[in-house]
Formats: structure tokens, C-alpha cells, sequence
């Protein structure tokens, strides 16, 4: 039996007007068949049911023609608000308004087809036929200028899948990463929020006396749907041209040459079997009469270096070709073409190396290719130098000048992520002529004589906000196999700080990490509704952790100067200030992506923080040192009552070499007492305290009853000075 709805679309001219990215969203068609549908503002009974059966299905595959971007424009239209002149034709000169137009332009020739799927039961094929008689009435699937026609039809999954095949377009199947293209979909009540947006439309002014009054109508109700539009892989292993098929390494610094080779190998042989396309595939692979337009839609070689041991020689092995979903050449006519290549020795004639299929894909995980969201890293490090167009400071340059320049690197980097379509913001950037593993390659040595000085070339580290997936190539030479960049897997912070926007006091300290300790347990929160004991403190069933040991985050308050305010505060993991710890499985992950979630803090009469950014401690940070002499910030709280006739001093002095001794930390050779109280009503001894180690040692330190809430806070005195 039919277990698939297929709906086709055609234009009558090669262009699509509306508004928001290509494909159309399943929302706008069915926008579309309603407005089919409607005889004025009623629609029939059994329309009705038919739609409203087809708002319950899950969302469409898309197939989509490709497209490309045309010139945009901006046109003057009246807004439809001419009702607010009562409706006199002579006033539509001042409601008119600018709307900028960009065409996406394709072959009208391709349809657009909406695929749907339903259970395999009589009453749905009854209402699935229903939906294609009303597809038969829809007239126009955009703007007021895109008319269109369409027409419905049920088919098997196999003949699903043969209609998808003969396409030749860009496939957009409903994912469940929330980082792909969102478009919006029917959802049960689509159609009730459609008739009830168009009846406030028609009553959306109303006069009471001499005033007329304007109520916005409501907004259509529709499901955000992430669609799945990664590139199609190919990849490609270089065996010799022997009995045992080894390996044919490349060597990395001549990835660019290797890439041209392929490229146009590839080109001619796809040329010579369709010599029609021939334009279509210099654009494509050379990008020879491209516009920026036609970037989108060109093929990447990326030759990649083995990675992922200490001892790998970075030789090139493997290739991969990269097909973007909106390619105008089929993706198996592509493979085709790169599968087989040989390199041949003009002089003997012998054939060098073949380009074979690649069964193993293991080399993926190593490159950050995958669709897990285990597999995103925030660490990035280039492996080929990327091809920035900033040139490297030379000899004889001072300490400035080569700061200078490699903030006008880091700047560039920016507008090449910007180019690759990396939209996540990067919260740090580095930029070197070194490599960053001791068996990498020096940038210059990648250089291409008249296309990419190797004073152009720079290794570049990018640490993002968030966690994103491979291949990553940045830079000029993307397209030449430069700037491809590997995951530096594992990479977590025990530590961050967070920059205060606004003044805070030093005496409302409390009242902000009270409330950073809340915003970091509701971030954390299960969806069993528990919140782990790394931000709680707790157990699971409620009473407070008595395990001894120091298991939840520390906070602190930070950077006060002589005005008494707060310019930043920490979050510490457990393991940094108590060195007895040991960071549990997938501990250091879950506290540096938690913490990192930390952008926004209502903080009660403090108001509203915006904007935070967590940042890592770097080295010689007050609170990192190292030093050997470490000065408090905030007053050491005992870990003890003060018990009759103690001395003050000597108690105190007892009490931080107990509690250094306890958080793994070494015996200090002498504790300065700098100033003491015994507390309210005789309680724990607080003190302010200079500590002086034997050698210098890491912070963060923070001892004390009260650590966890920014008490016991050192500073290293070195980097203090």
C-alpha cells in the first residue's frame, strides 16, 4: 500500500521571492494550500479535515532545485494599511514602504517536492487524496509575482526513494541537531491559528467615538524544525600501483599541488563525458567564471594528513571531497569523476599512486567529521597553515609591532569564519608561524609560489563559544586544501572567570555568588529534575554531601580594587581547589560546558547581568600565579571554634596548615598573621594571611570554613606586584 504523500511544485519562472532562506518552509506550503483551498473566507468541510489530518504527520523531506542568489533590490509597496485613511486610494503615496527583494534563481524546469509520510491505513490514503485535490488549486507559493502550480500524488517508499535519486537536487531530510537549518513546519493547530490570524485581520481597526485603535492580530502557529544540510563525503585513499596496495604518502607542505592535480583530473574526465556541462563543472571544481554566488555551491578537496598519534608524519593519505547539498552536478557523477585518478611517470610510464574509495573511515573522528554531539570540540588548531590575507612581521621587528601584527591576523581569522559560514563566535584566537605539535610544519613551508606567500601563511587556534563539528578549513586557500583545521579533543577548564558589566560592591559579594550558585544549578538541572552535586552540593535525595571531601563548585568574587568594587567573579571546579579530588568521568566536560552556559545572572536587587563571557585563567593571573608567596584577598575563616584561652594567632597559624595538608597543598614554611579577629560571639578565629611556600606552586587557592562562597581567596604576590 501508499504509505507516502509527494507533493510537486513548479514555478513559472525560475525564481522564488519570499522571504527567508532556500528551500520554501513546509509552513509556507501549507500557508499556500489553504489559501488554494478558501472560497473567500470559508473553506469546505472536507478541506478542513484533509488539512487538518495533514498538520499531524511529521515533518517533510525537501527536495530542492539548486539555486543561486540573485541580485538584490528594493522595491516601494503600499503596507496594506490604507483602512487607517479610510480606505481613499489617493493616500497610498504615504503608506508606502521599502522591502528589499532577493531572488534565489533555478531551473523552472526541476520541481520542488514536499514528502510526507503517514501510517499505512485506508483513512489516511482517503485524506492523503484529499490533499491532492486541493494541491491541484494552489496558484502561487512566495511573493504576489511567484506563481506556481502543483500537483499531488501516493507512492511506496521504493518509488520515494527512486523519485529522490532522479531529482538531481539538494535533499533536506528533518534532523535532530539544533545547530542545521531551521524551517518552520505545520503543527496540530496550524490551520485553527491560520483562520483565527485572518478574521483579526479583518477586524484589525476599530473606532471607538473619534479614535480608531489597531490590535495586531496573532501570530500563526508552526513547529521549528531543524533540517539536516550537511555536505556529502567522498573519500578517497592514495594506494601505490602494486600487489599489496600500500599506501602512496603525500607530503603535507605540497597539499596545494596535490589538490590542483586531483581537481583537474577530476574536471576532465567528468568534461569529456558531459561535454554540455562543461561551464557549469569549470565553476564548480575551478571555480573558473564564478561569482560569489556560485561560492556556496563549489567543491572543497581537502587532502588530509594522518593525525591522532603522537608519532604520525603527517604525511597526506587520504582525501576527501566535499559535495555542498546545493551542487548543480549529481553527487555520484562527482564521486565518479575523483574515483580511480592515477598519477603516471612521464618519463617510464609506470602509474605512481591510484585514488581509490576508502573503506575505513576512522580518520573522520580525528577531523571532528561526525554527526554526534559527542564528537563537536570547542578547540580548534590548523593542521595546513591558513592563508590569511595579512602578511607576518619579518626580522628586526620589536615586541609591539609583532603584537600589532597578530591582532591583525586574529582579525582576519575572524572574517574567514565568516566566509566558511562558521556562525558560531570564537572567544579566542592565536596565531603563530610555528606549529602547534611538534611533528606539525612550519607555515612558510606550505608556501605557493605566485598564488600564497609564505609570509601570508599562519597557524591559527580558535577556541569557540560552543562546540562545533568538521571539516573546518578557514582562509584564502580553502579551497586548495590550506587552513584545515583538527579538534583538540578533551580540552577543559578547571577555572573560569566572568567579567562584571556593571559595578557591584564588595559588600553585596555574597548576594552575587547567592545568585550565580542558582543560575549554575538551574544550567545544570536533569530532566529527572535533579541537579548534580558538582553545582549543588547536595545528594540526590536532598540533604546536604558528607562525604568529607570539597565535591561541588567554589565561587569567588574577584578584583577588588580601592573603590571597593567587584570587577569579576570565578567558578572554580571542586578538583582545583581540593587537590584530593580527582575529576570523575566526563566531570571536566559537564563543569567547563555548564559554566560556559553562564551568559545571562538575575541577581535580585543587584539587577541583571547581559553578556557574560566565560574566560580560562591565563598564566601569571593573580589568581593562577605560580608563586611561593600568596597574600589573602578575602579573611580565612577557621575551620574550627576558638576554644577558651587559644591564642588568636597561633590557632590560626595551626588551623591553615591542617587545612593546607588536608587539600593536598604543600606545608607552608611560614604563616603571617597580618591581622585576626575572633568572630561574633567567639566563633571560628577570621584572619587575614600572607603564606610563603618552599617553591612556587598553581592556584587557584581557596581555604577555609567558607571557601566555597569566596572566603579563603589568595592572591599570588608576584603577579599581584
Amino acid at each position: 500500500m501508499n504509505d507516502a504523500l509527494l507533493l510537486s511544485i513548479r514555478f513559472h519562472d525560475g525564481r522564488y521571492h519570499g522571504a527567508g532562506d532556500w528551500p520554501p518552509a513546509p509552513a509556507r506550503v501549507f500557508q499556500a494550500l489553504v489559501a488554494g483551498a478558501a472560497r473567500g473566507f470559508q473553506l469546505a468541510d472536507d478541506d478542513v479535515v484533509a488539512l487538518e489530518w495533514l498538520e499531524t504527520l511529521d515533518a517533510p523531506v525537501i527536495a530542492a532545485p539548486t539555486v543561486r542568489e540573485g541580485q538584490s533590490f528594493t522595491n516601494f509597496v503600499p503596507n496594506n494599511d490604507l483602512d487607517k485613511y479610510g480606505g481613499d486610494p489617493r493616500k497610498i503615496g504615504e503608506i508606502r514602504t521599502p522591502k528589499t527583494v532577493r531572488p534565489h534563481m533555478f531551473n523552472a524546469e526541476t520541481p520542488l517536492l514536499f514528502i510526507w509520510t503517514f501510517d499505512n491505513d485506508p483513512s489516511s490514503e482517503d485524506h492523503a487524496r484529499a490533499v491532492c485535490q486541493i494541491a491541484e488549486r494552489l496558484y502561487q507559493l512566495g511573493r504576489g509575482g511567484d506563481m506556481a502550480w502543483a500537483w499531488g500524488e501516493l507512492l511506496d517508499a521504493d518509488e520515494v526513494t527512486t523519485r529522490l535519486a532522479r531529482h538531481g537536487g539538494a535533499v533536506y531530510r528533518p534532523g535532530k541537531s539544533g545547530t542545521d537549518k531551521a524551517l518552520l513546519c505545520p503543527a496540530t493547530g496550524s490551520l485553527a491559528s491560520l483562520k483565527a490570524r485572518y478574521d483579526a485581520n479583518r477586524t484589525r481597526f476599530t473606532h471607538t467615538g473619534k479614535q480608531q485603535l489597531f490590535s495586531q492580530p496573532p501570530k500563526p502557529r508552526f513547529a521549528k524544525i531543524a533540517y539536516d544540510t550537511r555536505m556529502g563525503h567522498f573519500l578517497f585513499e592514495i594506494r601505490e600501483a602494486t600487489s599489496d596496495e600500500s599506501f602512496a604518502p603525500w607530503p603535507s607542505p605540497h597539499a596545494a599541488e596535490l589538490v590542483v592535480a586531483l581537481r583537474d583530473k577530476a574536471a576532465d574526465r567528468l568534461k569529456k563525458v558531459l561535454p554540455e556541462e562543461t561551464g557549469k563543472i569549470d565553476r564548480v571544481f575551478i571555480g573558473r567564471g564564478a561569482t560569489e554566488a556560485d561560492k556556496a555551491a563549489r567543491l572543497r578537496i581537502l587532502p588530509l594528513p594522518s593525525i591522532g598519534h603522537v608519532h604520525a608524519d603527517r604525511g597526506i593519505r587520504r582525501v576527501l571531497v566535499e559535495i555542498p547539498p546545493n551542487c548543480p552536478l549529481r553527487a555520484d557523477d562527482v564521486g565518479w569523476a575523483f574515483s580511480g585518478l592515477e598519477e603516471i611517470d612521464l618519463a617510464t610510464g609506470a602509474i605512481l599512486w591510484n585514488l581509490v574509495r576508502a573503506e575505513e573511515k576512522g580518520m573522520f573522528g580525528h577531523y571532528g567529521i561526525s554527526d554526534s554531539e559527542q564528537d563537536a570540540c570547542r578547540i580548534w588548531r590548523t593542521i595546513t597553515p591558513a592563508a590569511l590575507p595579512v602578511m607576518r612581521t619579518g626580522r628586526g621587528t620589536t615586541g609591539a609591532e609583532r603584537i600589532l601584527g597578530e591582532a591583525k591576523a586574529a582579525r582576519a581569522v575572524m572574517q574567514a569564519l565568516r566566509h566558511a559560514g562558521v556562525t558560531v563566535p570564537a572567544e579566542s584566537i592565536r596565531v603563530q608561524r610555528e606549529p602547534f605539535d611538534h611533528n606539525g610544519t612550519r607555515a612558510e613551508d606550505f608556501g605557493v609560489p605566485g598564488r600564497f606567500a609564505a609570509r601570508g601563511l599562519h597557524h591559527v587556534e580558535i577556541a569557540f563559544a560552543q562546540a562545533v563539528h568538521g571539516p573546518l578549513v578557514i582562509g584564502n586557500g580553502r579551497y586548495l586544501g590550506l587552513g584545515l583545521m583538527a579538534p583538540r579533543k578533551n580540552v577543559w577548564h578547571d577555572v573560569l572567570a566572568f567579567a562584571l558589566p556593571a559595578e557591584v560592591n564588595a559588600s553585596d559579594a555574597r548576594a552575587l555568588l547567592l545568585a550565580v550558585r542558582r543560575a549554575l544549578m538551574a544550567l545544570s538541572k536533569e530532566e529527572s529534575g535533579n541537579v548534580p552535586r558538582l553545582f549543588s552540593g547536595h545528594e540526590d535525595n536532598g540533604p546536604p554531601a558528607r562525604s568529607g571531601r570539597h565535591e561541588h563548585v567554589f565561587l569567588a568574587a574577584d578584583g577588588v580594587g580601592s573603590d571597593g568594587l567587584i570587577t569579576r567573579f570565578i567558578v572554580a571546579a571542586p578538583w582545583a581547589a581540593d587537590r584530593r579530588i580527582k575529576p570523575w568521568r566526563d566531570g571536566r566536560r559537564r563543569f567547563d560546558e555548564t559554566t560556559r552556559r553562564l551568559t545571562e545572572l538575575r541577581a535580585g536587587r543587584l539587577g541583571r547581568f547581559d553578556h557574560l563571557t566565560a574566560e580560562p585563567l591565563a598564566d601569571g593571573d593573580p589568581l593562577l600565579g605560580p608563586a611561593s608567596t600568596w597574600i589573602g584577598e578575602t579573611p580565612y575563616v577557621a575551620t574550627r571554634n576558638l576554644k577558651k584561652r587559644d591564642d588568636l594567632a597561633a590557632t590560626v597559624k595551626m588551623d591553615i596548615a591542617a587545612e593546607c595538608h588536608r587539600r593536598c597543598l604543600p606545608m607552608p614554611t611560614s604563616v603571617d598573621v597580618l591581622d585576626v579577629n575572633a568572630g561574633p560571639r567567639g566563633g571560628r578565629p577570621h584572619a587575614n594571611l600572607r603564606l610563603q611556600f618552599a617553591n612556587a606552586i598553581w592556584g587557584p587557592i581557596l581555604l577555609g570554613r567558607d571557601s566555597h562562597t569566596g572566603g579563603g581567596l589568595f592572591h599570588a604576590l608576584s603577579a599581584r606586584a
